[in-house]
């Protein structure tokens, strides 16, 4: 796995394909159901492609990409879809990182509970 960036999930309408990355396969079913739905639901509405990334420090980063050449493509919707899951999907978010970071990356649970 590369340090820096590692996806999580992702969608993409122009293959009609969804991916979840094995490396995190001990994440419970529900929560793996709820990516698919938004990864799938985000790509159905605006295009393109869009991934769940972690960041080197555990942040969880939500990505969105299209070609060049797709005009059906809507970036603004894209950012404002983007603002809505990080809004309404927060404590979603902050798990996923807690879990990357004690389980991947095997920081200390005490002193990253201290951090909050």
């Amino acid at each position: 796995m590369d340090e820096a960036r590692v996806v999580l999930c992702g969608a993409n309408a122009y293959e009609q394909k969804y991916y979840f990355n094995e490396d995190f396969k001990g994440i419970p079913d529900s929560i793996k159901d709820e990516l698919r739905i938004i990864c799938v639901l985000f790509t159905e509405e605006v295009g393109g492609i869009f991934t769940i990334v972690f960041g080197e420090d555990g942040s969880v980063m939500l990505e969105t990409d299209a070609e060049e050449n797709d005009i059906y493509y809507d970036e603004i919707s894209s950012g404002l879809l983007v603002s809505e899951i990080r809004r309404k999907r927060q404590e979603l978010l902050e798990s996923l990182s807690l879990y990357y970071r004690v389980f991947i990356k095997h920081e200390d649970v005490g002193a990253l509970l201290e951090e909050e």
